[in-house]
């Protein structure tokens, strides 16, 4: 009798991220097709996250632009501890490259249009806003101000950072402030919302944008659909809390598809200035 034995040293391997499963469809993706399709499924449109910088080379001409306020990190003022100390968190975050916070703000143009983009980072916890972020995005409205530059904020956020207690909700508050400053010098900011912008985010900066633009599907809203359900013993109606059902209802004014997302900009931007 024969026996046959594998020789594991001449085993094919698949390296690993090749291949992507869409959330939406499920269809099992080839990764480059999925990043040719600025991460949105060519089979049933889903949208995908991007990471902060991913997004600003989209939407910034010829993927150009220069970072602001790089400089600027989160620090633990309450040496605050849940399974894990929050110091430790950020210096895991750190090693992995993660060293700008949850938000990127950059200068560039959008078609031709010279604008500041602040993009927030989910890879960074969950795109929460903490000091450094609120700190971050009051700088990028100063800046907008000092150089009459209109401002565009892409939220992704779970909302406001629990590590940083109050501190963290003190921001929704100081980045509105400075947002009114904007509007009183007259220069426009538009919001784009996408998936997800929950939180004190949602309750603060990312509902004031005199134009709020949602992505396709986008899980938009204060405290979660389950959430809800459970509080108020009620079934939520289909598709509660999603872009297309807050445009219907008048919270957004505009879903836009990421693939025509920077079109749209440069002709809101060119007309609110």
């Amino acid at each position: 009798m024969w026996f046959w034995r594998s020789d594991r040293s001449h085993e094919s391997r698949i390296p690993e991220g090749l291949w992507v499963k869409c959330a939406g469809c499920k269809e099992t993706l080839y990764h480059k097709e999925l990043e040719h399709h600025l991460h949105v499924c060519p089979r049933c449109g889903f949208h995908h996250r991007i990471a902060a910088r991913t997004r600003l080379g989209q939407l910034f001409d010829g993927g150009s632009y220069k970072e602001l306020f790089s400089k600027i990190f989160s620090t633990d003022p309450l040496e605050f501890v849940d399974n894990k100390p929050y110091a430790d968190r950020l210096q895991g975050l750190f090693e992995r490259g993660l060293r700008d916070d949850a938000v990127v703000v950059a200068l560039g143009r959008i078609g031709g249009v010279k604008a500041i983009v602040g993009a927030m980072e989910y890879g960074f916890m969950g795109g929460s806003m903490g000091s450094a972020v609120g700190e971050k995005l009051t700088r990028a409205i100063e800046r907008s101000v000092k150089l009459r530059l209109p401002l565009v904020i892409v939220s992704c956020s779970g909302g406001a950072r629990m590590q940083e207690g109050v501190l963290s909700l003190m921001q929704m508050a100081k980045i509105s402030a400075a947002l009114a400053r904007l509007h009183k010098a007259r220069l426009p900011y538009i919001s784009v919302l996408t998936d997800p912008t929950t939180g004190g985010v949602t309750a603060s900066y990312s509902m004031l944008g005199d134009i709020n633009i949602g992505e396709p599907g986008a899980l938009i809203g204060f405290a979660g659909p389950r959430v809800i359900e459970q509080t108020i013993r009620q079934k939520l109606p289909e598709g509660f809390q999603r872009s297309e059902f807050l445009l219907e209802h008048g919270l957004l004014d505009l879903v836009v598809p990421r693939r025509e997302l920077k079109d749209t900009l440069a002709r809101c931007l060119g007309l609110l200035l």
